[in-house]
């Protein structure tokens, strides 16, 4: 394997340790639902306002649980709402922060030192019962939102900054499998049987906090970014030195010297702030593509698939849904894998076409399957299988892509701004989903999914039209491609502009010369006019002169006549 190239044990330390955080993220992301029936139980208590009839059994506890109907009172359902929605609110708030944050120590210290909000969500989640649990619960939830909003940003930059480039998009994909995982270990241990119970929800919802505290312990071992050192600290030999550990023995110079030139460019412009990212053109059309492809993600209508799997499995037949539901997170946690494989091989932008491609035609026949299940019991097996392969689509491709494409389409200068930005669109994009599904699904109901087969449509041809391949490139390479596809889409549109401006252009040349011919003469002929008037003066004045001459002479003679007439 080539020298510098090679995956080396303080790499793959390096990458596993900041997953965790990723971990976490999915973790916390998925832990609510399982136990739903039996937090409102217990929100209902503190409440005062628990009926005999929420005392049913949990949805996973029985065969039948899941199929009664239970009436919560609308106090539960506002601070249930509440325990969902905060998360989404703490990361939207968050995200905006991941370039203060990583910017301020490096990546490292900075996913070290956001660890203590992970730690105290976790303790304030696990020991909800000893005062109110719905206030501790939200309290819990939402410090733990903006725990994730920072590492769903920090991660990703930090991994793009320290992989390979020949890897670079199999270790960022690893980003998205950690939090499938950590989503499927959620309903996992979720279930009643396990943790999802009247007595253990508390620890279950507590355990939030637990890869905080292994990361805290494995991150001083890891590198700091090498880019961050050099182009950010100016401190090129601790810069070498983090190559060299990450990357093994091998000649770091031209790592070195790529990050020479695009500190050098970095060093021309002002500092990119949020606010400057925005208005500046020059990286316009790369923050379009990356805003894009989050919520290309958010609003494909997989998040509607997680949220409501249990729901849509209970109305396609299924007797157990809440199995059904971990199939699906086994399937995503397959084909996040297989995305790992293909990425660097395949390329971004294929994988995600192919993804949004197929989760659109899956939309459609999901769609199908939930209309005709009624006349026919077989088309629920179509509406299943329509669930199943949605989601492998969504993994090959737009799932995990959209987290590690911002780090590869931004230089090191607008990085942290371009994830904030992004991260802020995907929290938010994933938080209008979550609070808009209900009410989009009892207004179109078995049609839901017909509006994302229209997004996804929509995104798919946006992909194919604007997203350059990133696979195998230099950062200073994919800024090359934007601004080469820049010029191109200049050139294609404003072709008649140009030939306005090149008409005008001639116009002006063609006055100025006519102008400059017209003053050339004017001057000649004020010239010739002058020197004229100039000779006619001086012949004028000669011949004066001359005519006073001859008058004098001719005097003088007169005058010498008349005196020597008059001696004699």
């Amino acid at each position: 394997m080539e020298s510098g190239k090679q995956l080396t044990w303080t790499l793959a330390l390096s990458v596993f340790t900041a997953v965790l955080g990723s971990l976490q993220y999915g973790y916390s992301l998925g832990v609510i639902n399982a136990p739903q029936r039996v937090i409102q139980r217990h929100y209902g208590r503190a409440l005062g306002v628990l009926s005999v009839r929420t005392l049913l059994p949990s949805e996973n506890s029985t065969a039948d649980g899941g199929s009664q109907e239970e009436e919560v009172h609308p106090s539960v359902v506002m601070y249930w709402s509440l325990s969902v929605a905060m998360f989404s609110v703490g990361g939207m708030v968050s995200s905006f922060l991941v370039g203060f944050v990583g910017d301020l120590r490096g990546r490292v210290k900075g996913m070290l030192a956001v660890n203590v909000l992970a730690v105290v969500a976790g303790l304030l989640m696990g020991l909800c019962q000893m005062w109110k649990p719905h206030i501790m619960v939200i309290s819990g939830r939402a410090v733990m939102g903006f725990y994730c909003g920072l590492t769903s940003g920090l991660v990703p930059m930090y991994i793009g900054e320290i992989a390979p480039q020949a890897y670079r998009g199999a270790l960022g994909t690893l980003h998205q499998l950690a939090i499938v995982v950590g989503i499927l270990l959620s309903q996992v241990i979720g279930l009643d049987f396990l943790l999802g119970n009247d007595s253990m929800w508390p620890l279950l919802l507590g355990l939030s906090g637990a890869p905080a505290l292994l990361q805290s312990v494995l991150l001083p071992l890891c590198p700091e970014s090498p880019r961050y050192l050099y182009i950010k600290q100016g401190k090129e030999q601790e810069a070498r030195k983090s190559l060299l550990r990450l990357k093994g023995d091998y000649d770091p110079t031209p790592d070195l010297e790529e990050m020479r030139r695009e500190k050098e460019e970095a060093e021309k412009e002002a500092q990119v702030s949020i606010a400057s990212l925005v208005r500046s053109s020059l990286y316009r059309q790369q923050l379009f593509v990356a805003l894009m492809m989050h919520l290309s993600q958010q609003l494909s209508g997989i998040n509607a698939i997680f949220y409501y799997s249990t729901a849509i499995f209970h109305r396609a037949g299924v007797s157990q849904p809440v199995y059904a539901t971990i199939g699906v997170g086994v399937i995503n946690t397959i084909f996040t894998m297989v995305s790992v494989a293909l990425v660097d091989r395949a390329g971004r932008r294929t994988l995600t076409l192919i993804g949004l491609a197929g989760m659109c035609v899956c939309a459609i026949a999901m769609t199908v399957g939930l209309v005709y299940q009624a006349a026919h019991t077989w088309m629920s097996y179509v509406s299943m299988s329509a669930i199943f392969l949605f989601v492998c689509f969504f993994e090959i491709g737009p799932g995990p892509i959209p987290w590690f494409i911002v780090a590869e389409l931004f230089s090191q200068g607008p990085r942290p701004a371009a994830i904030a930005l992004a991260g802020c669109c995907n929290w938010t994009s994933n938080f209008v989903v979550g609070l808009t599904f209900p009410y989009i699904e009892a207004l179109l109901g078995s049609y839901v999914f017909i509006l994302f087969a229209v997004l996804l449509f929509g995104f798919t041809v946006f992909i194919y039209l604007r997203v350059p391949e990133t696979k195998g490139k230099t950062f200073e390479e994919i800024a090359a491609e934007f601004q080469k596809g820049r010029k191109q889409q200049s050139s294609g549109h404003g072709t008649a502009t140009e030939m306005e401006q090149l008409k005008s252009s001639t116009d002006a040349m063609e006055m100025e010369q006519l102008k400059s011919s017209t003053d050339a003469m004017e001057m000649e002929q004020l010239k010739s006019s002058t020197d004229a008037m100039e000779m006619q003066q001086l012949k004028s004045s000669t011949d004066a002169m001359e005519m006073e001459q001859l008058k004098s002479s001719t005097d003088a003679m007169e005058m010498e006549q008349l005196k020597s007439s008059t001696d004699a």
